[in-house]
């Protein structure tokens, strides 16, 4: 009697969950796209191989760091077929140019390059002529696809897609294990984030944000929210990691492509949700250049995104966070 007993309740346990020791998951890193990746999902199968092969397929299409890729080669005008990457990647960056008037603009390579957040550095800041000059070749409209190759409106024309290819490429991770049967996991491409179902304690994803203090270079190190995700992407754009100062004055790596110069308001940070990586991580951009209200109105205008804006005001913090952001945040 005690053995039915015992056997009864360890098939209860199966049953519900709670006999059997948590499901294994994988967890995989390494270096992508000029930054990092870390990967985690459901089961003990090894798909670091794969998923290495699928990035670096990426990376030759969209890395501005890689010599080799299709974008590098658009940018040096040499004749070149576009792969599935670089036109949905495109396509997207054309969608979220034109709802955000232009303030999200991949075109914008040549001032990223001037203001020193290119290849290269400086030692002083352009001058207005400088910047004058490399506006005139810059804007989406002066640049197309047609017949799967690209089509420029002046030769000069050239493209940086790292504001949005980091957050895509999360989403062409996430579609990868999808298609091998994964329902939980989290995938993390410098910092910018997909995930979907549950951790292996069995409880949501919970993602840090970090306090956008000059110098907080670590992710995590010293964090400002935590929210939980899944279904959806998460991109994070901030003032406090790419910068330098010059004469006593900081130039943040965003660049407003209207005026051709690093935005200049009291937002610290954006971190958006979205129902991509890449929506995510245009869109975090877009609300930097744009600033504290305007993101506000665009947000209103967008209920598809969600998001937590950092902003200062004097010397504290101040929080502004969407009611969809606010609700999954934990205290």
């Amino acid at each position: 009697m005690r053995k039915l007993l015992l056997l009864f309740i360890c098939l209860a346990f199966s049953l519900c969950g709670s006999c059997a020791s948590p499901a294994p998951y994988t967890r995989i890193s390494g270096f992508v796209e000029g930054t990092t990746y870390a990967i985690t999902y459901e089961g003990a199968d090894t798909l670091k191989a794969e998923i290495e092969a699928l990035l670096a397929r990426f990376d030759n299409s969209l890395s501005v760091y890689n010599s080799a890729s299709i974008i590098s080669k658009v940018n040096r005008n040499e004749a070149v077929e576009l792969d599935s990457f670089f036109v949905t990647c495109f396509s997207l960056a054309q969608k979220i140019s034109k709802a955000s008037n232009g303030a999200f603009d991949i075109s914008a390579a040549p001032l990223f390059q001037v203001w020193g957040f290119g290849s290269q550095k400086i030692s002083d800041i352009p001058s207005k002529a400088q910047v004058d000059s490399l506006k005139a070749f810059c804007g989406m409209d002066k640049i197309r696809i047609e017949n799967n190759r690209i089509v420029k409106t002046d030769p000069r024309v050239s493209l940086n897609a790292n504001a949005i290819a980091k957050g895509y490429s999360a989403d062409v991770v996430a579609h990868f294990l999808e298609s091998r049967g994964k329902r939980s996991y989290l995938v993390e491409i410098g910092g910018e984030i997909f995930c979907r179902g549950i951790n292996q304690r069995g409880s949501p994803w919970i993602i840090g944000i970090d306090r956008p203090t000059d110098g907080n270079y670590t992710p995590g190190a010293d964090v400002q929210a935590k929210l939980k995700l899944s279904g959806k992407g998460l991109a994070t754009s901030g003032n406090y990691r790419k910068f330098f100062v010059i004469n006593g004055q900081k130039y943040a790596h965003t660049i407003n492509p209207a005026t051709g110069y690093p935005s200049h308001n009291n937002l610290l940070s954006a971190s958006v949700v979205a129902p991509t990586c890449g929506e995510a991580d245009a869109y975090a951009t877009v609300l930097m250049v744009v600033g504290l209200d305007s993101a506000k109105r665009m947000l209103q205008l967008h209920p598809e995104l969600d998001a937590l804006l950092i902003y200062a005001e004097g010397v504290e913090f101040k929080t502004y966070a969407t009611p969809g952001f606010a609700r999954n945040m934990v205290q």
